[in-house]
């Protein structure tokens, strides 16, 4: 037995779809209306001040952020894609032969230099 498959879609096919979104967009916003009407609107100075971690806030938000925190950011991002690189290659290890192990040193090398630079510079020290 065999199955046609059907030449084109009509607009009728993506009813479905179109339904799902709109009774899923239908619920965001009545639940939202629904909990921003009954709920407790109680305000006072304690409230709408900002906390962060439950310590009070201190001198002005656009205040400098210390440099060690982007590049403690970006050696995470950077070890997540040598990892995300590293299992693939040993999946396929044997099929990559040489050519891929020289590829590899190659990368692994790479990041290594990034790395004793980062550890030359002090980056991973706390204070």
């Amino acid at each position: 037995m065999e199955t046609t498959i059907p030449a084109q879609y009509l607009p009728s096919d993506y009813l479905p779809i179109v339904i799902q979104f709109l009774a899923a967009l239908g619920f965001v916003v009545f639940a939202m209306v629904v909990t921003h009407n009954i709920g407790p609107k109680r305000k006072s100075a304690v409230k709408n001040a900002s906390w962060e971690c439950g310590i009070e806030s201190k001198g002005d938000a656009r205040a400098p952020v210390s440099i060690k925190y982007f590049l403690i950011a970006i050696l995470f991002v950077l070890f997540d894609v040598e990892v995300i690189f590293l299992y693939p290659w040993a999946v396929n290890f044997r099929a990559l032969g040489l050519d891929g192990f020289v590829w590899m040193l190659m990368f692994m090398g790479l990041l290594l230099t990034g790395f004793f630079y980062v550890i030359k510079k002090g980056v991973l020290k706390w204070e």
